[in-house]
């Protein structure tokens, strides 16, 4: 009862291959292999998302632009009218 020896894996192992056969092992572990890809793709598409969301844009700033002309001073203010 207590933990397993290296013979027992390889006993282990040679009855898996023995029922899947060497063929059927393979095809599951490519198929684990596109699985995995398919995570980390599709974990990769989810933080470029997040990224350009969370992206702050620096705020506008005018341009600068010719300065207003002053205000023609009017005749109404001079003392003595």
């Amino acid at each position: 009862m207590g933990s397993f020896s290296i013979w027992h894996w390889l006993i282990v192992l040679v009855i898996v291959l023995v029922l899947f056969g060497r063929g059927r092992i393979a095809e599951m572990m490519g198929d684990f292999g596109k699985g995995i890809s398919s995570f980390k793709k599709g974990m990769n598409e989810t933080e470029d998302t997040v990224a350009k969301a969370a992206r702050i844009e620096p705020p506008v700033t005018p341009t600068p632009t010719e300065a207003p002309a002053p205000a023609p001073a009017d005749k109404t203010d001079s003392p003595g009218a």
